[in-house]
């Protein structure tokens, strides 16, 4: 957190409601809002020099060249819900967080797709502008009911489920599918839940409501109007591209497709013009979070999650930072922080000798899989702080130790304690073998953090874990003889170096003996 308490300078570059300026100006911030930087790339990298805080809504593109040209920058305000118009993994790399609001508009979404619907079963666009033109072709425009058909929706997120409920007015049968919820969750909102394969053969409206990523580039592609009913009907809210605008021109000509609404285009404004023009495309130029009520509640909920965030009460909308976004929750905190601790101890440990990728966290079995992602930036933050590296924060810091050539894998294993992290133990050329650490464990009791085990050597009791106590962990041969040489070693040799003005408090030995010289480990603790 403090890496962001030092945000003042605020820099909006689309228009948002004032509001937004309103709110922020009153804690504080410093706001600065010039529209004309949104299409000038150079003129904007030059005024972020200063800014801590850049928002935008879509017009600004927010590319790797201005992030790396951005000393200051902190958090990147989407005022809106997709990010596809800022270069995320860019920001990440740099540790930068970047905000959506993903609830905000929601509502003016699905309304215009459940327009776009309408629109679409009784040609109301075609027909408006043919009496317009002083022509009445009554028998020309002969609609279909809804009542009845089936409508796939695809992305049962917020919208997708607002679009559910209202379509389920008109009597229609709505199926659908999520990668991220489960056929009894969609349930809830008497939506089928089928798989892509299911759904193409009998869909007669198709509705998406995906973000714009890798996975969802062209998911409506030739392929699927292969398997669809021949006049399928096929309604973009989300994002352009995940339509392929080709394949869909061709299914309208061959009436394949017998029509599409389309709010958002892969290249916007459109340059070529050719699909918007065919007599089945109903066209809107991005109107779907485009009125008064959303985009005043964007702009007022963007500027109170920044306000929170600074006042550190809580982070909200963030799309790259579960780690700091955990700091707000007091649930996993302990165990957030136990991962640090053991990552800052491995690299403390065999600070002279290269660390072996990949690294393994394997958690026990009651840790939710939804904590890995954020255990395993704690960990990657532990491991970069130990080593001084102080551009490393809670966003980019496993960005940086891959950057390294150290991958993390996370799973789950059968032991007792809550976290082993464990590395390969490939140190044949290494000069200290002795002292080579490739497995530490810890725990937690009554959120107080212990280290039980190295290299699967077991101390007789847990080793306390606290930040404002140094530890020092070291092995030794097997006598009592020896393991006195290491107390008076840690007591009088250290006493000018990490033990200076301190007293040793607690002494800890393992009770495994290891087979190959009867190696023991011993951690001792200052005060």
């Amino acid at each position: 957190m403090e890496t962001y308490r030092d945000m003042s300078n605020v820099l909006i570059t689309d228009d948002v409601d004032q509001q937004c300026v309103d709110i922020l100006q009153s804690i504080g911030f410093n706001v600065e809002k010039d529209l004309s930087l949104a299409k000038n790339s150079e003129q904007l990298i030059e005024k972020m020099k200063n800014v801590d805080i850049l928002i935008v809504r879509s017009a600004t593109k927010v590319t790797a060249k201005i992030i790396e040209n951005s000393p200051r920058l902190k958090l990147i305000g989407r005022a809106g819900t997709g990010t596809d118009n800022i270069d995320t993994d860019s920001a990440t790399k740099h540790g930068i967080l970047v905000m959506n609001t993903p609830g905000a508009n929601t509502l003016s979404a699905a309304e215009h797709t459940c327009a776009l619907i309408c629109s679409l079963s009784r040609s109301i666009p075609a027909a408006c502008a043919s009496i317009k033109s002083s022509v009445w072709e009554r028998s020309k425009f002969m609609g279909e009911e809804l009542n009845g058909k089936t409508l796939a929706i695809i992305g049962l997120g917020r919208i997708g489920r607002e679009v559910a409920k209202r379509m389920q007015s008109f009597s229609m049968k709505t199926i659908g599918y999520d990668p991220i919820i489960t056929a009894e969750q969609s349930a809830t909102f008497d939506v089928e839940f089928l798989s892509f394969d299911q759904i193409w053969p009998i869909a007669d409206y198709i509705t998406i409501h995906v973000p714009l990523m890798n996975e969802t580039k062209h998911l409506i592609n030739a392929e699927v109007f292969s398997k669809c009913k021949k006049g399928v009907r096929v309604v973009n809210v989300a994002r352009g591209g995940i339509v392929d605008e080709k394949a869909l021109l061709e299914a309208l000509k061959t009436g394949q497709c017998g029509g599409v609404a389309l709010d958002v285009f892969e290249e916007e404004p459109p340059k070529d013009f050719t699909l918007i023009k065919h007599e089945n495309v109903i066209a809107t130029p991005h109107l779907g979070a485009n009125t008064k009520e959303a985009q005043k509640r964007v702009a007022i909920e963007l500027a109170e999650q920044i306000r929170d965030f600074k006042m550190g009460i809580s982070l909200i909308g963030v799309v790259n930072g579960s780690a700091v976004m955990s700091q707000f929750s007091n649930t996993n905190r302990s165990l957030l922080v136990l991962s640090r601790s053991l990552g800052e101890l491995l690299i403390r440990i065999n600070k002279h000798e290269d660390i072996s990728s990949p690294i393994t966290i394997s958690c026990h079995k009651s840790i939710s899989p939804m904590v890995y992602d954020a255990l395993a930036v704690y960990f990657s933050f532990g491991y970069l702080h130990e080593l001084g590296n102080s551009k490393a924060n809670f966003v980019n810091a496993q960005h940086l130790l891959e950057e390294k050539g150290i991958e993390i894998r996370m799973t789950s294993g059968k032991h007792d304690e809550l976290l082993v992290i464990h590395m390969p133990s490939d140190h044949n050329n290494s000069s200290n073998k002795l002292n080579i650490v490739h497995e530490v464990s810890g725990t937690l009791d009554k959120e107080r953090l212990y280290l039980c085990s190295i290299n699967g050597h077991k101390f007789e009791n847990h080793v306390p874990l606290q930040l404002n106590r140094s530890l020092l962990v070291k092995s030794y041969y097997g006598s009592f003889y020896n393991y006195l040489r290491l107390l008076t070693y840690a007591c009088f040799v250290l006493g000018g170096d990490q033990f200076q003005d301190s007293n040793v408090t607690a002494v800890y030995n393992t009770t495994h003996s290891d087979k190959n010289g009867d190696i023991k480990w011993c951690a001792i603790l200052t005060s």
